[in-house]
Order: C-alpha cells, then sequence, then structure tokens
C-alpha cells in the first residue's frame, strides 16, 4: 500500500480531474468554427457544444442557444453526452471509495488488507471513469462530423 503522502496527493490530482471534465463536459468549445465575410465587421465565430450552440460576433456578442431536443441530436453528441455524465458521476464515487481506503482516515475500520482493498475499488472506479470519459475527447479531437 501507498504511503499516506502519495495517497493524498493522488486524491488531490483525482480531484483536479475530476474538476478539468465537468469544465470539458459544460463548455461549448468541442467544436470551433469561423466565418469572415468581405470586411472583418462581418466575423462571426459559432461553437458547438454537448448541451448548447453559441455564436460570436466580432461586435463582442455572444449568443447561446441550448439544444430544444435530446433525441433531435445525432447519435454520436447523444453517446457522448451519456459517456461524460457517466464519467462524472463515477468520479466522486471513486474519490468517496478512495478517502475510506486511505491511511489518514479511519472510516471502513483499521484493517490494512480491507482499507487495501477500498483504495483499489476507488482506483477501479477511477480508471473507469477515465475509461469513459477518454472515447468522446478523442473524438472531438479526431474529427467526427459534429
Amino acid at each position: 500500500m501507498a504511503h499516506g503522502g502519495l495517497q493524498v496527493l493522488g486524491l488531490v490530482l483525482s480531484l483536479a480531474g475530476w474538476g478539468a471534465l465537468v469544465a470539458a463536459a459544460v463548455l461549448p468549445q468541442w467544436q470551433m468554427s469561423s466565418f469572415a465575410g468581405d470586411t472583418i465587421i462581418t466575423a462571426v465565430v459559432t461553437y458547438q457544444g454537448l448541451w448548447m450552440s453559441c455564436a460570436s460576433q466580432s461586435t463582442g456578442q455572444l449568443q447561446c442557444k441550448s439544444y430544444d431536443s435530446i433525441l433531435a441530436l445525432p447519435g454520436y453528441i447523444q453517446v457522448t453526452r451519456a459517456l461524460m455524465v457517466v464519467a462524472g458521476v463515477l468520479g466522486p464515487l471513486a474519490m468517496g471509495v478512495a478517502v475510506m481506503g486511505m491511511k489518514c482516515t479511519r472510516c471502513g475500520g483499521d484493517d490494512p488488507r480491507r482499507k487495501a482493498g477500498m483504495a483499489a475499488a476507488g482506483g477501479g472506479l477511477f480508471l473507469l471513469s477515465g475509461s469513459s470519459s477518454a472515447p468522446p475527447s478523442s473524438w472531438a479531437g479526431g474529427g467526427l462530423p459534429w
């Protein structure tokens, strides 16, 4: 079993990773495209995310609109949303289990074997959370037809 300081460092890094996952899921910058007309005055940048689409004009105005219907979205966006929600839900669950398995806590008893098992279960949940957030991130960077 790892040293207590390493366990705390791992928990802090996992909390930061979960925060980044939630930020990535919420922000609309999954796909960006721009259009510039004959003059710079007509420049428009559009953002499409999992939950909304936004348009930013060169005048500084930003207009966002949530998607009207979940079922009207293409299948890959629905799958991406589902995987990101699963990853977001598994993160706090994994943190709770991992905290109970840490050496510096008294939750779950003082038995070292039980603590090691809980820490391993928390690590497995972290791996499952990361595995469910990796495909959507790869799809967005790989150029799916957003």
